[in-house]
Formats: structure tokens, C-alpha cells, sequence
């Protein structure tokens, strides 16, 4: 109880409200009951379903906000979450609608309201630059956090420590992440493959891009640091995660069509699961989660890479969401499981990551 309230109570709180909403806005819309009662139950589903699908999202996360100073962590917290929830569950969908039919963004919010079945055969037509961007943006992010010569603890070793070798090839995760994209591209139309193609490549300027500036802002911190001034930036930490809180997204909201093609209903359900995800957040980096389980931000990773597979594979395969909530969701509960399996064979393993 006390995790709950010290965590979680704010995320329950802001459900209330939702559902509330929710009832309100049934209520008014349709005068019935059952209708009502209907709009509630997808909303409960949609937050579950984005929760699923993002708690890969919240472990990585943490993995960068606990580098960060905790200035910039309240920030994203804060600030990213209000990004997160209204930027990317309510704004992008409009303004891919507004883009798609060269409407103005007011007649794009009538139109998502008054003629919802346009509205999602609109944004639907998108999912395909949609796969390439978001695809390709995360596995780089999974193949990046592999592909590090630091890198010196391992889960599925077999696997983790041939990567490990190929470490120092310059560039060798962008290479393939190109050849996958350009094999997913062959199974395309001429039309639909250019535009595949363009957004994934879009997908990995963006990574090197947020890398860039990160690299940039750090190497000044340095120098500052050495000339013996206090520093108090993450900046590139930050933008970073915003962008990462895109890609996991873009299969969330187009998921939450095969529920319902009512903006207001998808926007409060995955609203919801956004804001137990930055819950879940908070939780890994203040409880020191990470450093206890060992393997837990391996299974994220891998489930990151997994991910960016079946959204490139989307472009040409209907791969249901259900599918990639549970292999996410399998992976991360399996590096669970062997992380407490270690510390129980290692117990000063656990003790020293812990102090840490």
C-alpha cells in the first residue's frame, strides 16, 4: 500500500478524472445507459492495452532519467508527460488528419468528431510512413544499447556476446537496420515503398540527430565541468526521451482503432496507460529497481528491437497488438525471472549494484 500511494496515487487520481469524463461525455452524447456503460469498458481496455504495450517505455525510461540531474527529471515528468498524453494521444492523430486531407487543424478536430469513420481510414492510410519512422527509430534504440563496447553484463549471453564483438564497426546497427527496411520495402507497391523508405530513413537521421545534440551538449559539460563551473543539463536526455515517447506511441494510437474511431474515447483510455507509465518511471528510478534486477533493461531492450521489427513488418502484415504487448511483456518478465535467479546464486552481486 504504501509503494501505491507513494507512486501511484497521483496515476489513480487522474484515472477518476478520465472516467469520469468518460461517463460524462457517454451520458451526453448518447442518453443511454448501455452505450455508456460500452464507452467505459474501451476506455478501461484501451489504458490497459497501452500500459502493456509501453512498460518496455517505462523501464527505458528510467534507464535514462537515472543519468540525469533531478532538475531535468522533473521536467520530464512533468513537462514530458504533458507532451506525451496531449501531444502525442490527442495532437498527433489530429495533425496527421490535418495534414493527410490539407485541412486546417479546427476542421480536422470536426471532422474527427462529426465523421469519425473518415477519421480513422485517414490515419490509418498513414500507418505505413508511420511503420517506417517509428520502426526504424527503435530499433536503433535497441540495437544501439547491444551494440556498445562498454557494455559488459550480459542475459542470453550467446546472442549478447557475438553482438558485443561487432561493437566496434563503425555504424554496423544503422547498416541493419537499413537492410531490414529495404527488405520490408520489396514487398511494397512502388508508391507505398518510396514513402516507406523515406519515413524510416526520416526514423534514423532523427536517432543520429538527438544523438548529436546530446553528444554536443555533453562534450560542453565537460569542458565546463574541467574549468571547474556546475553543470545542471539534460537537455539531450530529454529530447531523446520525447522522441523514444513517440515511436512507442505511434503503435498505440493506431491500435486504439480497432476499438473505437472516437477521438475522446481513445484520447482519455491511452491517456490513462500514459500516465501509469510515467508512474511506473518514477518507480524504477527512485526504488533503485534497475540496479537490483540486472537483466531487467536487457528484456527491455530486446523487446524495444522486437517492436521495431513487427511496426517495419506492420507496412506489410497486419501483426495484431495484442501479439506484440505479449512478447514485450514475456521478454521483460523473463529477464525478471533471471535476474532474481542471479541474485539468489549472487547474493553480494545484488548487495554491491544496490550500494551503487
Amino acid at each position: 500500500m504504501e509503494t501505491i500511494r507513494n507512486y501511484y496515487a497521483f496515476s489513480f487520481a487522474f484515472t477518476a478524472v478520465c472516467f469520469a469524463l468518460a461517463g460524462w461525455y457517454g451520458w451526453t452524447s448518447t442518453g443511454s445507459i448501455t452505450a455508456t456503460l460500452g464507452i467505459l469498458w474501451i476506455v478501461v481496455v484501451l489504458s490497459i492495452l497501452e500500459v502493456s504495450l509501453s512498460f518496455d517505455n517505462a523501464v527505458v525510461n528510467a534507464t535514462v532519467l537515472r543519468d540525469m540531474d533531478p532538475v531535468w527529471q522533473q521536467r520530464f515528468l512533468t513537462i514530458g508527460i504533458l507532451i506525451a498524453v496531449f501531444g502525442m494521444r490527442i495532437v498527433f492523430p489530429i495533425a496527421i488528419v490535418a495534414i493527410a486531407a490539407q485541412v486546417g487543424p479546427v476542421e480536422a478536430v470536426s471532422l474527427s468528431l462529426n465523421n469519425p469513420a473518415e477519421y480513422e481510414r485517414i490515419v490509418s492510410e498513414a500507418h505505413i510512413g508511420i511503420a517506417g519512422f517509428g520502426g526504424a527509430f527503435l530499433a536503433m534504440v535497441g540495437l544501439t544499447f547491444f551494440f556498445d563496447n562498454d557494455k559488459e553484463v550480459h542475459w542470453i549471453a550467446a546472442i549478447e556476446k557475438t553482438i558485443n564483438k561487432f561493437s566496434n564497426v563503425p555504424a554496423v546497427e544503422i547498416g541493419l537496420v537499413l537492410i531490414l527496411v529495404y527488405s520490408v520495402s520489396t514487398m511494397l507497391a512502388p508508391d507505398e515503398a518510396i514513402t516507406f523508405l523515406t519515413a524510416a530513413i526520416l526514423g534514423l537521421v532523427t536517432f543520429i540527430a538527438v544523438h548529436a545534440i546530446a553528444a554536443i551538449i555533453e562534450a560542453r559539460e565537460a569542458a565546463k565541468k574541467a574549468s571547474g563551473e556546475i553543470v545542471k543539463s539534460g537537455l539531450g536526455g530529454f529530447l531523446y526521451l520525447e522522441v523514444l515517447d513517440a515511436s512507442f506511441s505511434f503503435d498505440g494510437v493506431i491500435g486504439a482503432f480497432a476499438l473505437s474511431n472516437n477521438m475522446i474515447i481513445i484520447a482519455l483510455g491511452l491517456s490513462v496507460g500514459a500516465m501509469f507509465v510515467r508512474s511506473m518511471t518514477i518507480h524504477l528510478v527512485r526504488t533503485g529497481t534497475l540496479a537490483q534486477y540486472r537483466y531487467l533493461e536487457h528484456g527491455a531492450f530486446w523487446a524495444i528491437i522486437v517492436l521495431g521489427v513487427i511496426m517495419l513488418l506492420s507496412a506489410r502484415y497486419h501483426i495484431p497488438e495484442t501479439i506484440t504487448g505479449l512478447l514485450g511483456a514475456v521478454l521483460i518478465g523473463l529477464s525478471f525471472l533471471w535476474s532474481v535467479r542471479h541474485n539468489r546464486r549472487h547474493p553480494e552481486d545484488s548487495m554491491t549494484q544496490t550500494a551503487d
